[in-house]
């Protein structure tokens, strides 16, 4: 965790250790049979071009992926200054401030470090929350960068869309070439990619946000308006239209809330803890708040 006056996380850096470690390992043996099972340079550019892409340009990627843009203070003056007010308070660099122009209420934070970083609100959110709620908000993305979870959430979900990929491009393939056995086995360990990935960021994904709600909520010390601002995007996001929801869902493991309705399928796999455990969560830190020191 970088230095700030977040709190500190012991659960969580011991989670981002482990998710570390087995991602390290997945791109050793994916690597490995990609270069062996394929022409070596192909495989090796490959391999090293998603590695520096992913972690140089996840900020913009991400920013790209949801049609946002970065204003500047004079564009959006009250939400600069409610993310100087926080950043002070929590002693660290100042993030690239976006809007994204969509009525999904939400917002996410990206990023390498902490000096390479952004915050991202739609403007959905910002016309539904009040100051004091987006406040909280805001806090909780700042945790994240803080905390740097979200560079290990990069890296993870990156592999697990190029193992993706690879795997639907072997199904195209399969029919079309018989003597591809070097591609099968690259198909196959594709496969268990994607599969040991997309358990290594569930994992993580839902301790980094009850963890981000405890360290926004401290730092503001008013952990009931984060527990109104959830409450209010978890009851919005159901009137909001499915397919708006699922052009969105591939950032789902970065947004504060995930897009989905309650309907959805997708809320069986969810990235999120179930709000209940949320708001939990935030009635502990604000009983813990309100005692006497």
């Amino acid at each position: 965790m970088a230095r700030t006056r977040f709190r500190s996380d012991r659960g969580l850096s011991l989670r981002m250790g482990g998710v570390g470690l087995g991602l390290g390992l997945l791109y050793v043996v994916f690597g490995a049979v990609l270069i062996s099972a394929t022409n070596f340079a192909f495989g090796l550019v490959i391999v090293l071009a998603m590695s520096l892409g992913q972690w140089y340009f996840s900020d913009s990627l991400a920013l790209k992926s949801m049609g946002a843009k970065v204003v500047t203070p004079e564009q959006a003056p009250e939400l600069h200054a409610m993310i100087d007010r926080l950043c002070v308070l929590a002693d660290m660099p100042k993030p690239k401030v976006a809007v994204a122009q969509t009525d999904m209420p939400n917002a996410f934070a990206t990023g390498r470090t902490p000096n390479h970083s952004a915050v991202c609100v739609t403007t959905g959110i910002m016309k539904r929350l009040t100051a004091e709620e987006l406040e909280g908000v805001l806090a909780h993305e700042l945790a994240h960068i803080a905390n740097r979870d979200v560079s290990v959430m990069t890296v993870a979900s990156s592999i697990g869309l190029l193992a993706g990929f690879i795997t639907r491009w072997g199904f195209y393939l399969g029919g079309r070439n018989r003597n591809g056995a070097p591609f099968i086995v690259v198909f196959l360990v594709s496969v268990v990619v994607y599969f040991v990935s997309y358990l290594l960021t569930r994992a993580l994904s839902r301790y980094r946000e009850l963890s981000a709600d405890r360290s926004g909520a401290y730092l503001t010390g008013r952990p009931s308006q984060l527990a109104s601002a959830l409450t209010k995007i978890s009851g919005e996001m159901s009137r909001i239209p499915t397919d708006d929801l699922r052009d969105k869902q591939s950032m789902n493991a970065f947004f504060i809330t995930p897009a989905i309705n309650r309907q959805s399928m997708g809320a069986l796999m969810s990235t999120h803890p179930p709000l209940e455990q949320r708001l939990q969560n935030l009635a502990k830190v604000g009983a813990e708040l309100s005692e006497p020191m």
